[in-house]
């Protein structure tokens, strides 16, 4: 009779011992590192920020120095009731909303076609691009001379006659330049998120009979949602600060047409001299945009929360 001879058993593999946390002392060795740059934001920007509320709450113009009262907040009640500021709330947000939503569009648009594969596409992206780059102050004056001249201006020289585009229409001018500068970085972000997009579930759908128009508003515009958001937010908090598009082509006018908060708050301390007051406006503004990038933070941890489930 013949006997079988089983294999002997493989030995049980042994689990690695489990991690063993540090104490207090090892995560302050691992975050030592950061110290200084943590020291650094600190100093730069909370102590400052902790200085312009102290002098938010005090009644202090520089044309009589030796006078500052406290006055609680008072002058974030002048703030919020003034006219002059209030005009200038109004045109923070049309400036800000008109700038976002037509680079955003513009965005949208140069996107799909540079999502696209045709000769020379790295060229065209690299100058699409060029615009977001150039100095705010040095883009506000090329439109200002170089587009915008009544004499010698492209537009007037595209459109003729002798518009004075400035003057008639001060709005209209602050918003194209900040779309022509800002229309690249909504390009980018969103151009991100169509390189993001899964191509099998495109062919499918192409398959399944669907054509181009239903495929981009079924399937490329409900994933591009959050990245249409975070370019929307992003934009709107860089924005909202604008002032050397309105110092250099408008001044803030004609009149108060073009005065947005920034520009109001750099009269009230350089015109007006009223620093407590112009300290209550630079708060509230900062408020408004700890309000929005609260917002795009989210926004950004959904699109991180998004690439680990795939």
């Amino acid at each position: 009779m013949t006997q079988t001879i089983r294999p002997a058993p493989a030995p049980a593999r042994k689990r690695p011992p489990p991690p063993v946390r540090g104490g207090a002392r090892d995560r302050l060795i691992r975050r030592a590192p950061l110290l200084p740059a943590l020291v650094f934001a600190i100093v730069v920007t909370q102590i400052p920020f902790l200085v312009t509320i102290y002098l938010s709450t005090l009644s202090w113009n520089a044309l009589r120095p030796g006078e500052r009262d406290f006055v609680g907040l008072a002058n974030y009640a002048d703030v919020l009731t003034d006219d002059r500021l209030r005009a200038a709330l109004v045109n923070t947000v049309v400036l800000t909303a008109s700038a976002v939503v037509v680079s955003v569009l513009l965005g949208l648009g140069l996107a799909v076609l540079l999502d696209r594969r045709f000769p020379g596409r790295g060229v065209v992206r690299t100058l699409l691009i060029t615009p977001f780059l150039v100095m705010p102050m040095a883009a506000a004056l090329l439109w200002k001379h170089a587009f915008y001249n009544p004499a010698y201006g492209l537009v007037n020289g595209v459109l003729g006659g002798s518009t004075d585009w400035v003057s008639s229409y001060p709005m209209v001018s602050v918003v194209a330049t900040l779309v022509w500068q800002w229309t690249p970085f909504m390009m980018l972000i969103i151009l991100a998120g169509l390189q993001s997009q899964s191509q099998e579930t495109v062919e499918a759908a192409r398959v399944d009979g669907a054509g181009p128009w239903q495929v981009f508003t079924r399937l490329t515009l409900p994933h591009l949602r959050p990245y249409l958001e975070l370019g929307a937010l992003l934009g709107s908090i860089y924005l909202v600060q604008t002032f050397d598009a309105v110092f250099t082509i408008t001044q803030g006018g004609p009149g108060t047409a073009t005065t947005n908060l920034p520009y109001e708050i750099y009269l009230t301390t350089f015109r007006k001299f009223e620093y407590g007051e112009a300290a209550a406006a630079g708060v509230v503004v900062v408020i408004g945009t700890i309000i929005v990038a609260t917002f795009a933070l989210r926004v950004i941890s959904g699109l991180f929360r998004m690439e680990d489930h795939r």
